[in-house]
């Protein structure tokens, strides 16, 4: 692998999304990352369907770019071979519950003992001190403790809703690789290892500082507002004659732009919305005039119209429409893989361009155990001790 993280080494003891999504993260930047899946496998591996040739569409997601090994860690072999990868390792990835690690002799205590560099990283669903350490968590769970779906949904007094993407299981995985990196810019200057510790309520936390910002300014706990914002108007979705259309007038120049691409330069002049203290107080009044006039074109034309006149907007695509939009392409956002079994595998790429050392996506999620013999023999075990440690069962290789 190139990229930034060239040489660092990651064992990744994680599942489902917050832990592998940081593991995901230092790949893509070029860390070696060997995933280690327990028996059964990463439990993506059975969300399913859907499939691609008969292979989780969700694990294929998650762990691209890592090699994958089989460990049986309640087995003596097991444990062993994991001490034997830490030996030579920069960084261990783990979200199991607290205490499980110390249980299995695998706690920061016991394998910074081996390996004094080690940065060990625990991502859990509320951090591993405090009255809810003991808690297990779910992106769910955090985005209903962290407020976030008191802020998100259609309005004051209907159903919470949560945000649609896991939010703060991504950002927890992304909060714990920012982590690691500056864990492992200390360990490069001083050779010192430590832990690093964060979790799927603090990262959804993260996402309420304007809404916080408010709250701790009047007091008052802000709601639900659609697509609007709490601190700009016009900045919302309005409905065109054949979708949506989002139009960011967040300051007055660009309202002031925007009036005059609609034609209705006579809003200026009314005192309801004069400035963005006043157009928050009227935003409904201001969103009803506005709804009223984008009605009358498509999207394509207010899109047109919007960028000649210098004001950012943009459309409200699905899915597979930002699949396919030209500068999710050209960005590299969508690339594909080829893998052994599922054939080519198209994924979503690394957000983060390097002028000198580019990451990216390189390789396919491995196959269960893939890559078991391989990286056993690097960590000095012989064949024959590989071999008999899948004969035991206390390791699982693909071939």
């Amino acid at each position: 692998m190139s990229g930034p993280l060239s040489g660092c080494r990651v064992i990744e003891l994680a599942h489902i999304m917050a832990g592998p999504v940081a593991g995901l993260m230092l790949a893509d930047m070029g860390a070696d990352v060997i995933k280690v899946e327990k028996l059964n496998g990463d439990d993506t591996r059975r969300f399913v369907p859907p499939t691609i040739n008969g292979e989780s569409a969700a694990f294929l997601m998650m762990n691209r770019n890592k090699r994958g090994i089989v460990l049986d860690l309640k087995s003596e072999a097991g444990k062993a071979a994991l001490k034997r990868l830490v030996e030579s390792a920069d960084v261990l990835i783990e979200n199991y519950r607290l205490g499980t690690m110390e249980k299995l002799g695998l706690g920061y205590e016991q394998l910074s003992a081996i390996n004094p560099g080690l940065i060990y990283c625990e991502v859990s669903g509320f951090g591993r001190t405090g009255p809810y350490a003991h808690r297990g968590g779910f992106d769910l769970i955090a985005q209903g403790m962290s407020g976030l779906m008191s802020i998100t949904g259609e309005g004051p007094g209907r159903e919470p809703v949560k945000v649609g993407a896991p939010v703060s299981d991504i950002t927890a995985g992304i909060v714990a690789a920012m982590g690691i990196a500056a864990a492992y810019a200390h360990k490069l200057k001083t050779g010192e290892g430590q832990k690093v510790d964060t979790s799927l309520f603090e990262a959804a936390i993260t996402h309420t500082y304007w809404q916080s910002a408010i709250a701790f300014a009047t007091g008052e706990a802000p709601h639900a507002m659609g697509s609007a914002h709490p601190l700009n108007a016009p900045y919302q979705a309005f409905k065109t004659a054949d979708g949506w259309i989002n139009i960011g007038a967040a300051n007055q120049a660009n309202w002031e732009r925007t009036l005059a691409l609609i034609g209705a330069p006579e809003l200026n002049d009314d005192p309801r919305f004069s400035s963005n203290a006043v157009r928050i107080q009227n935003r409904e009044i201001l969103a009803d005039l506005l709804n009223a006039i984008v009605q009358h074109k498509t999207t394509a034309q207010w899109l047109a119209i919007f960028e000649e006149g210098g004001v950012p907007a943009g459309p409200v695509l699905t899915i597979t429409e930002m699949h396919a939009d030209p500068q999710a392409l050209h960005r590299d956002m969508i690339v594909s893989t080829q893998h052994p079994v599922a054939g080519e595998v198209r994924t979503i790429g690394h957000p983060v361009k390097f002028s000198k050392t580019p990451g990216g996506v390189e390789k396919p999620a491995p196959l269960m155990g893939q890559h078991t013999r391989k990286v056993l023999g690097e960590a000095g075990f012989s064949s024959d001790e590989i071999a008999a440690m899948i004969a035991s069962g206390a390791a699982v290789a693909a071939d």
